[in-house]
């Protein structure tokens, strides 16, 4: 505002500027009426953006709602616990179910921590192979307890997100309050309706399966991927090509799956990501199982709809690979369940401590 202040003719000197127009070969007139134009032309384009927020946010509740009634969650929040005044946790799960395979192995699994006071989340992700070892549970790769929680629930009673809720409680020494399960499907159209996402692929990866339709062909360098695309960069383990490319392990995954997330995040702020708001909530509404109340699901947007990647700390947890496991480095694990607890509590981790399994001290948020 102190620039078009600067532009006006100063009060009590319209003569002098009257003269030095006439001076220029233009009018004072002329000039206060170009102010004039560009000011209406500001005033217009913050009136469309005003609105066009509003409007943005009105969509994504009425979609919000009509993709939650869908899956058939309830509406109601206790009170005390909207998204919008108490920190959540939520454990999601990427199943590589496609209609083409059928499978449901839960090939991403990160553990969110989101804190409305503080506008930021914590991610915490593993590698599928993880072992895991705690009592009451037969020693599996975590990616293979979903589909065998699936499969045992008309047996047990009991739904395998809640069974997964109950397990990575224990796990994670924190109290999970929501489980979302969204499919490699889902993550391909949520892609294609923001219309692309921006990724640096670190090399040549090479893989195909006719037996799924699987396609993966990338050359290294930044790109533009689409869907399907982009799936298969998150993908990708191993090459069956002629020439082959270089194989990855389930740490390259993780990395690049934190990559996309922060890409995806950039997309969704930019005028595609707004355009495309309403077919990213449908595609997810297709392809997820969560037990969010609709209610919730509003206060989530409304709390964190305006989050900034910079505030969203992604920590893959690595380990060592011993066929047929990848065995967990404690301190690192130790250090993320330390950074979860630190996000619910309004704390922020500092990155020396999320280097040395948590022996830092905190510093409080302001």
């Amino acid at each position: 505002m102190s620039s078009n202040r600067s532009g006006l003719p100063p009060r009590g000197h319209s003569q002098r500027g009257s003269a030095k127009g006439a001076k220029n070969g233009s009018t004072g007139k002329k000039k206060s009426s170009g102010f004039k134009r560009f000011f209406k032309f500001v005033l217009t384009l913050l009136i469309i953006g005003v609105v066009g927020v509003g409007l943005y946010a009105g969509y994504l509740f009425y979609t919000a709602d009509q993709v939650i009634d869908a899956t058939g969650t309830t509406d109601k929040v206790a009170p005390g616990k909207s998204a919008k005044v108490k920190p959540i946790t939520m454990l999601l799960l990427g199943t590589d179910y496609r209609p083409e395979t059928g499978t449901h192995l839960s090939d991403v699994m990160m553990m969110i921590a989101m804190n409305p006071d503080t506008k930021s989340a914590t991610v915490v992700s593993l590698p599928r192979d993880t072992r895991v070892k705690m009592d009451g549970y037969k020693t599996n790769k975590i990616n293979a307890f979903y589909p065998n929680f699936l499969a045992a629930e008309k047996k047990t009673g009991i739904s395998a997100t809640q069974e997964m809720k109950t397990m990575m409680s224990k796990f994670f020494d924190i109290d999970i309050d929501y489980v979302t399960v969204l499919n490699f499907q889902g993550f391909r159209d949520v892609v294609d309706a923001l219309g692309g996402v921006d990724v640096n692929v670190d090399a040549n990866m090479c893989y195909r399966d006719t037996a799924d339709g699987t396609d993966i062909n990338l050359k290294q360098g930044a790109q533009h991927l689409n869907g399907e695309d982009a799936l298969g960069y998150v993908r990708y383990r191993k090459s069956n090509c002629s020439p082959r490319t270089k194989g990855s392990d389930d740490f390259d995954r993780n990395r690049r799956q934190n990559e996309v997330l922060h890409a995806l995040i950039d997309q969704a702020k930019s005028l595609n990501g707004v355009m495309g708001a309403g077919k990213v909530i449908e595609s997810v509404g297709k392809n997820m199982d969560t037990d969010l109340e609709s209610q919730q699901m509003k206060n989530m947007i409304q709390a964190y709809w305006s989050i900034s990647k910079e505030n969203v700390d992604f920590m893959p947890v690595t380990g060592d690979w011993k066929s047929p496991y990848v065995y967990l480095h404690e301190d690192e694990l130790d250090a993320a369940k330390q950074a979860l607890r630190n996000q619910i509590a309004g704390i922020k981790t500092s990155d020396s401590q999320q280097g040395n399994g948590g022996q830092a001290e905190n510093e409080p948020v302001n």
